[in-house]
């Protein structure tokens, strides 16, 4: 079947007609997510969505119970979304299991339920092997990525500020929308939430500015700063320290660097407080991030553990107050930080 973009699947389903198999692929969790809610609405009630939604897991080996449930009636609903997540895992099974689960897959497709919408999602697919080709052939393929081509990336990431704005009752000026997309380097999900903060921020003059960009949405270069989680995590002091020299000498700016870092400890502590996820993808919806940042945000701060972090937290509100208050020596400034952060300083406050 086709290959289709998210643009083009809210078209299909404006017409309301079951697509009885759909595939998300690709890595890009708001598109995913944008792909998920369309369908839900489209196809089942809101009153009976108790009843109409089923979420299954093929890295939990619920493929078969999945398919089950796509050929069982829906109680107190017309109509039911089936969703399979993680089928790139079948892959990794067994050459057994992973035969099996095909033989059933591809049953299934072959006569689906008219009831029944089946959304299967994988990030990536091995293109040679039979799962990706039964897949291309007989379900609607639905690219949920944004492309390697950095052009491209952004030229959708402009596309989709211009649509949030308009949801948020806002516009942007000209360049604004670009640059903003630049600043959050096509992260859509990241994207959503500064368009948040940027409608607030600007109230009732409904114009988002290149200057309000600026002056309220951190840098993605400046982001890297995750980089310096897991040194923080084991303490590595020098390396830290070496981080901040390489960042303050490509010409970042200090105060912007601190409301990076701040802005890091706090997705930190929401990240120590997630629980029943496995991976960066189910972790990337919880917290509002890329998978690849919320792998690392889980494994940092279960490194660092809560009590720490909360504790850093307020050492990076002091630091606030003194580069605010106009430190002779912002550089100093961070270091002592960085210092504290990664040090004995704030593991034995934490104690």
């Amino acid at each position: 079947m086709a290959r289709i973009s998210t643009q083009e699947l809210l078209e299909r389903l404006k017409n309301g007609k079951v697509i009885p198999a759909l595939l998300l692929l690709g890595d890009e969790p708001y598109l995913r997510d944008v792909c998920r809610k369309a369908l839900v609405q489209t196809f089942t009630l809101e009153a009976a969505r108790t009843w109409g939604i089923s979420r299954y897991s093929a890295e939990r080996g619920e493929t078969q119970s999945a398919l089950e449930q796509a050929q069982s009636l829906p109680m107190l609903s017309r109509q039911q979304v089936v969703f399979l997540e993680e089928v790139e895992k079948i892959e990794k099974l067994g050459e057994k299991n992973r035969d099996a689960a095909v033989e059933q897959l591809e049953g299934y497709l072959a006569d689906p339920a008219p009831f029944t919408v089946l959304v299967l999602e994988a990030t990536a697919l091995d293109q040679r092997m039979k799962l990706a080709k039964l897949l291309a052939e007989k379900t609607v393929v639905v690219d949920v990525s944004l492309g390697e081509n950095p052009e491209q990336r952004l030229s959708i990431a402009v596309t989709f500020a211009k649509a949030l704005a308009g949801e948020e009752k806002v516009e942007f000026e000209r360049g604004a929308a670009e640059d903003l997309a630049e600043f959050v380097a096509a992260d859509l999900m990241r994207l959503q939430t500064e368009i948040k903060k940027l409608a607030t921020y600007v109230g009732d003059r409904k114009l988002i500015q290149p200057q309000d960009v600026s002056a309220l949405v951190i840098s993605e270069k400046t982001t890297t700063v995750w980089e310096l989680a897991d040194l923080l995590a084991s303490r590595q002091t020098k390396k830290a320290l070496e981080f901040l020299e390489r960042l303050l000498r490509d010409g970042e700016e200090p105060l912007q660097m601190l409301g990076a870092l701040t802005w890091m400890y706090r997705k930190l502590i929401e990240a120590s407080e997630v629980r029943g996820v496995s991976n960066g993808y189910q972790a990337a919806r919880a917290l509002g991030m890329r998978p690849e940042q919320a792998e690392l945000a889980l494994q940092s701060a279960r490194k660092i553990g809560k009590a720490r972090l909360l504790n850093g937290l307020a050492a990076l509100k002091v630091a606030d107050s003194r580069l605010k208050g106009g430190a002779d020596d912002t550089r100093a400034a961070l270091e002592f930080l960085l210092v504290e952060l990664a040090g004995s300083g704030v593991a034995k406050a934490a104690v």
